[in-house]
């Protein structure tokens, strides 16, 4: 599979109907309508997300009781199964099916030199600017990068206007290369980039801000310009290991979880055996002290990271990165994904390690965000901790007869942000019906509950039969008993948990062996037998499909 995604700063924009039809699940007799605006910049979308987040046990604000704390997030009863199901599809994907990577579990507290060598210390900055009247703390590059995404839609809406004006005879790539307030759009986005890169790059913060002030770009609060200077801003927290305050004891709380690999790369690669080409994948927490925290969990202080950093030979390292990019959209695509929902941006602030890098973004219904970074990062790493531990971290390749440092070539994904683009991929209103039923539409291999089984009514021995079921096919699937309520409203409390079938046990099972199952997406019910429901399952719910697609 070749995907053709990558875009300049100039072209990276969808041309986009008004509303996406979304296609019903399978076993769905006649299709559905399901809403769910295509160009996905719909604030009050985002906040019905948000909300069912919480109804619905996916999310919870930390420390509510409290009255919470700010960017910080507990994940509930449902939400756990989610994240826990997205996990376990990224490491399967990663490990399972690669004989050639392998698993680890660094410790989050690791030796404050390592954050040294890595330029954590020196350089893990964002730069900062705050508003004068609204008192509000923004980040420079991020107000930038909103208004270079203001001038994207308005070259999206120049296209649309022409495709609806030229109809079936719009050339749309002789249009953009020949209008002139699109090439004026880009070529305005071209000189941000450059501008913010060379301020970047050489800390002259006051280019940024002259920039910011230049393109009169206001506090989203106050909706003045009144901007302080821009200044960098550390994002790491800082610990001790015991209660003295002698600075050798002082430790950080991991801001990525790479690291913990780099420094374990001869221990797996001795241990294991492994021969170049080979990866170390790993999950787990990381802290960030973010300037500003928002949007729900997009961007947060405490986060999960699922990475895997590729090791290979130097000369290799862009032929990897190139595969890698390939590889890790096809698995984002493998999940039901509308591939104009996702983009490639290439960094244009490279970072110090890296000579190559691009993001995987995708289309929230506040504008397209990152939610992966594969990067080349070339033997930084691995040399910087080689000269700052003093020991020698090099591969012996017995084909060439030579010892070298690898190259290292890196995917990394944020398991929050993942689980906040499911949410909004798979929120929709179906409006097929009299009253319009809100479901999320999971792939069933992620959805936390995969059956419920629910008895039509109370009494009749219907609730013993319900059990029964229930308990023969909770050893292997997550199931839910549940009696409470009309059936209808707990056919609507499932599709909004996104359980993708409902088991009904009536007055005919109890002659026929039979129930109802219900197809979450279409609402198709059909008659099946008890003892076909583990197939049933087995095969519609499990990851083995998705596996296999990739």
């Amino acid at each position: 599979m070749s995907l053709q995604l990558t875009f300049s700063t100039s072209d990276r924009f969808f041309r986009k109907s008004s509303f996406l039809l979304w296609p019903t699940g399978s076993g769905a007799p006649n299709s559905r309508t399901y809403l769910c605006p295509a160009n996905m910049q719909n604030e009050d979308l985002f906040k019905q997300v948000v909300a069912h987040a919480k109804e619905y046990g996916f999310v919870f604000q930390s420390s509510e009781l409290y009255d919470g704390l700010s960017a910080v997030y507990d994940y509930g009863q449902n939400g756990v199964e989610l994240k826990k199901n997205i996990r376990e599809y990224w490491w399967r994907s990663m490990v399972q099916l690669h004989q050639n990577i392998v698993g680890l579990d660094s410790a989050i507290f690791m030796h404050p030199r390592i954050w040294k060598a890595s330029g954590h210390v020196d350089g893990f900055n964002d730069p900062m600017i705050d508003n004068k009247d609204s008192k509000k703390r923004y980040r420079a590059d991020v107000l930038l990068e909103d208004y270079q995404e203001k001038n994207r839609q308005k070259i999206q809406k120049e296209v649309e206007k022409a495709a609806k004006r030229f109809g079936a005879s719009f050339d749309e790539s002789m249009f953009i290369k020949t209008n002139p307030r699109i090439q004026e759009l880009a070529a305005a986005n071209e000189r941000i980039d450059q501008i913010l890169k060379d301020g970047l790059e050489s800390g002259e913060l006051g280019i940024v801000k002259s920039l910011i002030e230049e393109l009169g770009i206001v506090c989203p609060v106050s909706g003045t310009k009144n901007w302080t200077d821009v200044r960098q801003f550390n994002l790491m927290y800082s610990t001790q290991m015991s209660a003295t305050e002698n600075g050798e004891d002082s430790l950080y709380l991991r801001p990525e979880t790479a690291q913990g690999i780099f420094v374990n790369f001869l221990n797996v690669q001795k241990t294991g055996r492994m021969k170049i080409p080979f990866g170390i994948a790993q999950t787990g927490k990381a802290f960030r002290n973010e300037i500003v925290a928002r949007q729900f969990i997009l961007r947060m202080k405490e986060f999960e990271q699922m990475e895997m950093q590729f090791f290979c030979k130097p000369g290799t390292e862009l032929t990897w990165y190139s595969h890698w990019k390939e590889a890790r959209m096809k698995w984002h695509l493998s999940l039901g994904a509308d591939v104009r929902h996702y983009r490639f941006h290439d960094h244009v602030k490279m970072a110090h390690y890296a000579n190559a890098a691009v993001d995987i973004e995708f289309e929230f219904p506040f504008g397209f965000k990152e939610v992966e970074g594969i990067h080349s990062r070339t033997d930084f790493d691995l040399g910087r901790h080689e000269e700052f531990s003093g020991k020698k971290i090099r591969y012996f390749d017995p084909e060439s007869n030579d010892s070298y440092i690898p190259y290292v070539v890196e995917t990394s994904i944020g398991l929050d942000r993942m689980f906040l683009l499911t949410l909004c991929r798979c929120f929709k209103t179906d409006l097929s019906g009299g009253e319009p039923r809100t479901l999320l539409s999971l792939p069933p291999a992620l959805a936390p509950i995969k059956a419920a089984i629910l008895p039509l009514i109370k009494k009749d021995g219907l609730p013993e039969l319900a059990e029964r079921i229930f308990n023969d096919l909770r050893y292997d699937f997550a199931c839910y008993y549940e009696e409470k309520d009309t059936i209808g409203k707990r056919y609507r409390r499932m599709d909004a948990i996104g359980t993708p079938y409902c088991i009904t046990v009536d007055h005919e099972s109890l002659a026929q062996e039979d129930v109802t199952l219900r197809h979450r997406d279409s609402m198709h019910q059909e008659r099946v037998k008890i003892s076909a429901l583990r197939d049933i399952l087995s095969a519609n719910t499990g990851m083995n499909n998705l596996l296999r697609s990739l």
